[in-house]
Order: structure tokens, then sequence, then C-alpha cells
């Protein structure tokens, strides 16, 4: 029996087998069955990105050699 793994973006099948003996390697990477609870992804809104803006520092002249 197959089982259908995916990390998001990609989608693989496996046998049962190979996923009951190797479920800590495809968990580290990312691999969860496809019937889960999916992770939600949270979208951003500009305010929150322009309050985490760190602002640049002019540049120091340097002095002219002669």
């Amino acid at each position: 029996m197959d089982i259908k793994l995916t990390n998001g973006k990609k989608t693989i099948t496996r046998s049962k087998e190979q996923y009951e003996a190797n479920k800590n390697h495809f968990q580290m990477r990312g691999y969860s069955p496809v019937g889960e609870a999916k992770k939600e992804i949270k979208k951003s809104k500009i305010n929150d990105i322009v309050e985490k803006v760190v602002q640049l520092k002019p540049k120091k002249k340097k002095g002219k050699k002669k």
C-alpha cells in the first residue's frame, strides 16, 4: 500500500513500510502525509514589514590623498 507525502511544494509516493521505517527522516526533511492537517501560511502586511526594516547609516567619506 502506498502513501502520499508532501512538504508543501512537492508530493511524493512511497510504500507504507518504507515510510514507517524512515519516519524520522521524512519528518526531518519536512514531509508529512497528505491527509494530515496543513500549516497555514501567514501573509504579511506592509505595515509589519516596514516596522522590521533597519535603517542604513550613510557611508563615511574618506579623506582625499594628495
